[in-house]
């Protein structure tokens, strides 16, 4: 059975039982994690994921309500599943890119569970098409959702992960930023992802002191999530793209580590999953 298809079945009264029981035992249990970007795709994904193994999760993202343009998925339907399962969540509209909306998002969170384990941020956008055609806008939305975005949620959970000498900040890269071939998600969105590897070690190297783990990862292989179908040219052969698991199986490792165990990685989903024995 698929990862989606599974999160889609109904459980019956015993299967939620034993639902139950799994949280109590998950890998993740007791730990609070906010995850950016969790209206649909991998963000989406990496939310029902961390929730199924006992995490309570703050649902972050700006869409409640479905897209004019056909783009699927909002922060409620995903917190909707999480609450089907008996999982913890709170779905909090930001938008990444105003400091005090993410401030707010952040505190919320500590006002409602306590503390902050786990971040991933995961909101991004792209700009699609030739450099040449890019407008200083579009240039500077891709750059902010996803490199200033994850510098102002980052910023925003390290005091309360410093206060409680622990953390595991996971932020998302793409085969984009060390691509030297024209792609499909344009030049602004490699440039932003290269940046977030770049940022990555080095605050990892910043924040050990503080027994916080940061790491990057990105997929080996194209996802068929739903904004990145939604931008791919017609001719585009989507036979090439798979699912979110390896993505996923990545996230859940990554978010289990703090500066004692794996920090300052920048890998692709396959390797971190081959390293570590996932298979």
């Amino acid at each position: 059975m698929s990862l989606s298809n599974f999160f889609c079945y109904i459980f019956s009264d015993m299967n939620k039982s034993l639902l139950r029981k799994e949280f109590a035992m998950g890998k993740l249990d007791g730990k609070v994690a906010i995850v950016t970007g969790a209206s649909r795709g991998i963000g989406k994904a990496v939310a029902i994921e961390f929730a199924k193994e006992g995490a309570k999760v703050a649902v972050v993202g700006r869409t409640l309500e479905p897209l004019k343009t056909g783009l699927s998925g909002t922060i409620l339907e995903t917190f909707d599943e999480i609450k089907a399962l008996n999982g913890h969540a709170l779905a909090i509209k930001t938008n990444v890119l105003v400091e005090d909306e993410v401030e707010t998002m952040v505190r919320k969170v500590v006002d409602e569970w306590g503390r902050i384990d786990i971040l991933v941020n995961n909101a991004a956008v792209a700009a699609p098409g030739p450099f040449v055609e890019t407008t200083t806008r579009r240039w500077n939305l891709v750059i902010g959702v996803n490199l200033l975005g994850t510098f102002l949620c980052t910023h925003a959970v390290v005091p309360f992960m410093i206060k409680q000498k622990g953390g595991s900040i996971i932020n998302t890269s793409s085969g984009a930023a060390d691509s030297r071939v024209y792609g499909v998600t344009g030049l602004a969105y490699g440039t932003a992802k290269a940046a977030i590897e770049h940022l990555t070690f080095s605050l990892a190297a910043e924040l050990g002191t503080y027994n916080i783990a940061v790491n990057c990862y990105k997929p080996a292989q194209g996802v068929a999530t739903e904004g990145f179908v939604f931008n791919l040219p017609p001719d585009y052969d989507k036979s090439r793209l798979i699912g979110p698991e390896k993505m996923v199986k990545a996230a859940l490792f990554l978010a289990q580590q703090d500066a004692k165990g794996v920090t300052g990685c920048v890998a692709r989903d396959e390797e971190i999953i081959r390293w570590h024995g996932l298979l």
